[in-house]
C-alpha cells in the first residue's frame, strides 16, 4: 500500500478573538492517498473550512494560528514551512476551489489575466505561453468559445461559469492535491451535477487527490472513497464511504443521514432533523460536543469528551455509548 499523499495528525488551529482565544479544529487527524477523494462534512460552524485553510497555511494573520499538529504533504510538514516556501507549494502542487467564486475572483482583471497570472507565479514560461496554456484550460473545463473568455470579467459570467474559471485556475499547474471547498454552493442543481463531474473527470486524467468538503451527503456518497465527519472542530467519524453510510455509529451522523430526503418517504411527511445548532467555540461542552443534541447521552457524556475508537480497520468514531445504540437502517441513519 503506498503512503498517504497528506497526512493531517493531531491538528490545532486557534484564533484570538476579542472575547478570547478560541479553538477551531480540535485533534483532527486523518490521511488521503494519491488519485483518491476524501469527503468532508458537517454543518456549518464545524471547522471544515478552517481545516482546509490550515493546510493551505491561509488562515487570517495575525488572529489565526495552527498551535498544535503536523500537517505532512509528501512527507513534508507544511507548518515547518516558511511563507516563500509555501508559495511555491500552493498552486503548483496543491490547488483550491474557495466557496464562493465572485470573492476568488478579481473583478477588476479579465479571467485571462488571472489564469495566466498563476501559470507566470509557478512555470518557467512566456506571458504569450501561459495565455495560451489558459485559453486551453478554459477549454478543458467546458467553458465555450475560451478565446473570448479570456478577455471578459467576472460579472459576464454566470455562477457555472465562475466556477469552472475558479477550478482552471486550482488545477492550471496540474496539482497533486485538490482541495475543494464547497464547490457547488449557490448553483443550482443542474450546475452542480456538472461541476462534481468535471472534477472527477479531470481527477481521473490527472491522477490527483482530492479533499471534498461539503454539507451534502449524497455527493459525498457518489464522489469519496473516504468520509470524515466533524463536529464543532472535532473529527466525530470517519471511514470508507460503506463503512460510514452502511453502519453509521455515531449519534450526529445518524442525524445527518436520517435527515436526508428518502424516494419512499410520505408526500406530507415531515424530515428528520437535529435538535438544537452546533454550540459556539467559546461555549464548548465539557463532555462530548454533541452531547446537548444527543437523544442517547448519560451523565457521562456530559462530563467525559470521548476518546476516538476502532469499530475496524477503516472505521473509528469518538462516541461512549455507541456499542449501546440501537440498529439503523442501512444508509439511512434511522432507527431500525
Amino acid at each position: 500500500m503506498t503512503d498517504p499523499i497528506l497526512q493531517i495528525k493531531n491538528l490545532i488551529t486557534e484564533f484570538d478573538t476579542d472575547e478570547g482565544r478560541v479553538r477551531a479544529v480540535d485533534d483532527v487527524t486523518f490521511s488521503v492517498n494519491a488519485g483518491e477523494t476524501l469527503g468532508i462534512v458537517g454543518e456549518s460552524g464545524c471547522g471544515k473550512s478552517v481545516t482546509a485553510q490550515s493546510i493551505m497555511r491561509l488562515l487570517p494573520q495575525p488572529m489565526g494560528q495552527i498551535v498544535g499538529g503536523q500537517i505532512l504533504f509528501q512527507g513534508q510538514d507544511l507548518v515547518s514551512l516558511t511563507l516563500d516556501q509555501m508559495h511555491k507549494i500552493r498552486g503548483a502542487k496543491i490547488g483550491m476551489v474557495f466557496q464562493e467564486p465572485m470573492t476568488a475572483l478579481n473583478p477588476v482583471h479579465t479571467i485571462g489575466r488571472q489564469l495566466a497570472e498563476v501559470m507566470l507565479l509557478h512555470k518557467k514560461i512566456t506571458k504569450q505561453e501561459a495565455l495560451r496554456l489558459s485559453v486551453e484550460m478554459l477549454d478543458k473545463v467546458g467553458i465555450p468559445s475560451p478565446d473570448i473568455r479570456m478577455a471578459e470579467y467576472p460579472h459576464q459570467l454566470s455562477g457555472g461559469m465562475r466556477q469552472r474559471v475558479v477550478i482552471a485556475m486550482a488545477l492550471a499547474c496540474q496539482p497533486q492535491l485538490l482541495i475543494a471547498d464547497e464547490p457547488t454552493t449557490a448553483l443550482d442543481v443542474t450546475i452542480q451535477a456538472q461541476i462534481l463531474e468535471l472534477i472527477a473527470e479531470l481527477q481521473r486524467d490527472m491522477g490527483m487527490a482530492v479533499i471534498l468538503i461539503t454539507h451534502d451527503l449524497g455527493v459525498i456518497a457518489e464522489t469519496s472513497r473516504d468520509v470524515v465527519v466533524m463536529y464543532a472542530g472535532k473529527v466525530a467519524e470517519k471511514g470508507t464511504v460503506t463503512d460510514v453510510f452502511d453502519k453509521p455509529s455515531h449519534p450526529y451522523t445518524r442525524g445527518l443521514l436520517a435527515s436526508i430526503p428518502r424516494l419512499d418517504t410520505p408526500p406530507k411527511a415531515k424530515l428528520a432533523i437535529i435538535p438544537g445548532m452546533v454550540p459556539g467555540l467559546l461555549d464548548l461542552p465539557k463532555g462530548c460536543r454533541f452531547e446537548n443534541r444527543c437523544a442517547f447521552r448519560t451523565d457521562e457524556c456530559v462530563q467525559v469528551q470521548p476518546p476516538m475508537e476502532s469499530i475496524s480497520a477503516s472505521h473509528e468514531l469518538a462516541c461512549l455509548r455507541w456499542r449501546e445504540l440501537p440498529a439503523v437502517d442501512s444508509r439511512s441513519g434511522v432507527t431500525a
